[in-house]
């Protein structure tokens, strides 16, 4: 049986902005329903992952909830990829409160067994959270990596930014905010 919406929050949509291998930081214009290049990153640094957002969620910042994406080859821009959260990265920067979700691509046979934090390599982790910790640093800004979260806390994180999302758009006539 293949991934549905029906199975949130163990399973969820995530559209990919900054495919592994980037310097680019692309972001979705939700209002113009296009994808535009931010920035380029000024530390020398790259996504060691697939970044994006999980569809139908609104997280406090405002944008729809962050989603680091292990994948074993790098999507595009654009791709939409059924993932299982495994866990989450809680961070702080000049915006408040920023959680990332960590998820496995469910369609990635090599990820198949990744169920939580503790099956993934102890160094990959370490590398995520060395990139957060530099990909700002020649820009001025700052960020602070708080820790590793469990799976039932990103999942928990999910089911509050979705009732927000669901908030936001109940009164517009399409149901999408």
């Amino acid at each position: 049986m293949s991934p549905s919406a029906a199975d949130f929050p163990g399973i969820v949509e995530v559209v990919v902005e900054i495919p592994r291998g980037s310097r680019n930081k692309y972001e979705f214009d939700e209002a113009a329903g296009v994808f535009r290049l931010d920035r380029v990153l000024a530390s020398a640094v790259h996504y060691n992952f697939d970044y994006g957002f999980i569809t139908d969620t609104r997280a406090g910042d405002g944008d729809h909830t962050d989603a680091l994406l292990l994948i074993d080859e790098p999507t595009f821009p654009g791709c939409r990829v059924w993932a299982r959260p495994i866990g989450g990265l809680e961070m702080r920067d000049d915006q408040g409160e920023d959680f990332k979700v960590l998820c496995v691509a469910v369609a990635d046979p090599h990820q198949a067994h990744v169920e939580t934090l503790e099956h993934v390599r102890p160094h990959r982790l370490i590398e995520i959270e060395h990139f957060f910790n530099t990909y700002k640093m020649l820009e001025d800004k700052e960020t602070d990596v708080v820790g590793w979260r469990d799976a039932s806390r990103a999942r928990r994180v999910l089911e509050e930014d979705r009732v927000t999302w669901q908030a936001e758009g109940a009164g517009r006539p399409d149901g999408h905010a």
